[in-house]
């Protein structure tokens, strides 16, 4: 694999560059830093989203007939970097990484030209309605029914964990349409407006003190027939195919890099006492930076896959464990790192709207909040367990 940009490479990312230093606010930048959860909040992310709009840069993985860039896998790669290095904003994930390729997949002509610009334009915020109280990793046991009535599917039922339910207009749903021998047979795929009658949202708080998730309640709401993807009873195919992209079509290895260096950067000062003169720090940061490497190196293959068309398949849940255990390690350094300090936790959110002066310097400030709400990583999505089983069933033959 040859990793050295060529000439035409270099002039891109030097337009990048370009591009993020002319429109990323110091605002956006600093909210950005301050934000603990893997989202940003949507005056934000939706602001810096209808940026890149502006510039054909809304969904770098969408096809070029649908508003993608067409991008080589190399341009992708310097995008996801540099927007990294430079601390940009998270747009809405949901929408162009997630509902967006099951719509360009397998929607209708009228869902495509509805939907897909709205994404792109940051018109609809997103969320996902997959998990239930009971009905987690075990997602094909789910509960919430859509009965067919004439034109619409009334719903009734509960969705939980539905991050940033209290920000979206809109939000992609399994519901149980029918009953089967297979569970999976009897799931179907719904689009659904949140400001439809009858959609209740009530907030959870994380440990890190947070309003990141939400429990949804539907009673009796009323959703078009015409709002549901593909053929009645085929969302559990839809959903894992959604799920793929989740796990897999982003590139979390910059991300991660930029947090081990701001780490290490802490552990090198006198805010921690030089926590790195401590053997077991800087043995701790070079392992972590040796598996952000290895990292890297399979979401080149999987990015190069992608481009040419190809599903990522079993190598999402590579992505998708791996990804989630550096995370973890990375903020468990970070808690470690500063020590004590750790403990005074602000519970005020979000951090970058404080109207007080914090117990500690701002570059402290979000390590334990991180650490706290990336205890997560290795639960949503599909816990780790998972991402096992789907590994030693489609790659081993186990």
């Amino acid at each position: 694999m040859d990793l050295s940009f060529n000439a035409e490479e270099r002039a891109f990312q030097d337009e990048v560059r370009g591009f993020i230093a002319r429109n990323l606010t110091e605002e956006m930048k600093r909210a950005t830093a301050l934000t603990p959860s893997v989202f940003s909040d949507p005056d934000i992310g939706m602001a810096w989203q209808r940026t890149l709009h502006k510039q054909g840069w809304g969904a770098p993985g969408w096809p070029v007939e649908h508003g993608g860039p067409d991008w080589t896998p190399a341009q992708r790669w310097i995008f996801e970097t540099e927007s990294a290095r430079a601390g940009v904003p998270n747009v809405n994930v949901m929408g162009v990484k997630m509902v967006g390729p099951v719509i360009i997949g397998f929607g209708s002509p009228e869902q495509k030209n509805f939907y897909l610009p709205r994404i792109l334009s940051g018109e609809d915020y997103w969320c996902q309605g997959y998990s239930e109280p009971g009905s987690g990793s075990d997602l094909s046991s789910l509960k919430t029914r859509a009965v067919r009535d004439g034109d619409d599917y009334v719903i009734n039922g509960t969705k939980i964990w539905t991050t940033h339910a209290h920000h979206a207009n809109r939000m992609f749903a399994l519901v149980r349409t029918s009953d089967g021998p297979r569970q999976q047979d009897g799931i179907s795929f719904i689009l659904i407006d949140m400001k439809t009658p009858g959609i209740t949202t009530r907030p959870i708080l994380t440990i890190g003190g947070d309003h990141e998730v939400n429990q949804v309640f539907f009673d009796d709401v009323r959703v078009p027939v015409a709002n549901r993807v593909g053929e009645e009873g085929k969302g559990w195919t839809y959903g894992k195919y959604l799920l793929e992209f989740e796990r897999g079509s982003g590139i979390a290895s910059a991300k991660l890099r930029e947090g081990l260096k701001a780490i290490a950067e802490l552990a090198e000062s006198d805010l921690t006492g030089r926590a790195i003169d401590s053997p077991d720090i800087a043995t701790r940061i070079s392992e972590v930076e040796v598996d952000i490497d290895a990292l890297e190196m399979t979401e080149l293959r999987v990015l190069s896959a992608l481009q040419t068309g190809q599903n990522p398949g079993a190598v999402s849940s590579i992505l998708k464990l791996r990804n989630s255990e550096i995370r973890q390690a990375v903020t468990r350094l970070g808690a470690d790192v500063i020590g004590h300090d750790a403990l005074a936790v602000e519970p005020m959110r979000p951090l970058y709207k404080l109207n007080h002066k914090p117990a500690m310097p701002e570059e402290m400030l979000t390590v334990m909040p991180e650490y706290l709400n990336g205890r997560a990583y290795t639960i949503f999505g599909g816990t780790s367990e998972i991402q096992r089983d789907i590994i030693a069933k489609m790659m081993l033959g186990i």
